[in-house]
């Protein structure tokens, strides 16, 4: 009898997890109802603040979030944001998209501080190299930007994306 009450009371315990577990795994988030039926400002300000709760702690999530609020004209917002991943422990590539987002709006000085940073912090990241060669490139920097899409051919002169990088930046197609 004691072996049939241990066996009961096991399998009601793992019944009862299971349902808790279910239970638990059922998504907080708002889904469509951050949007549905809002004005376009007003939807895109929900599906913003339910972006960066979902994104955690997320760097990479973060600053996606980030750049939408940047770009999108709330700065403090967005540049709050980008404090709060930099206040971590950033990673090298973390810079490098924060400082794309300043790139993105102009801000020239600012992304060059950062994409220095990153050659700084990895100076034999190849696809870094053509990331921040191509842009100069772009910018009109076209010496500094050869010199680093030099330095990352010498070592990958195989890369696809680094010449497709620099054609971009030579015919003037948007960054992606």
């Amino acid at each position: 009898m004691r072996t049939r009450w241990a066996i009961a009371t096991a399998a009601g315990t793992m019944i009862l997890g299971i349902g808790i577990g279910l239970a638990s795994s059922k998504s907080t988030s708002l889904g469509i109802a951050a949007i549905q039926g809002k004005p376009g400002p007003a939807a895109a300000a929900s599906a913003l603040a339910e972006a960066e709760r979902l994104a955690g702690k997320g760097s990479w999530e973060l600053i996606g979030v980030g750049r939408v609020y940047y770009l999108s004209g709330d700065k403090p917002h967005g540049q709050a944001i980008f404090d709060r991943v930099t206040g971590y422990k950033p990673e090298a590539s973390d810079w490098q998209r924060i400082g794309a987002v300043y790139a993105e709006a102009g801000e020239n000085d600012r992304a060059a501080d950062l994409f220095q940073k990153v050659l700084a912090i990895n100076p034999k990241d190849d696809t870094g190299q053509a990331e921040i060669g191509s842009w100069y490139i772009r910018i009109g920097q076209r010496e500094k930007g050869e010199a680093l899409v030099a330095q990352s051919l010498q070592r990958s002169p195989d890369e696809v994306w680094t010449y497709v990088r620099v054609a971009e930046a030579l015919l003037g197609v948007p960054d992606r």
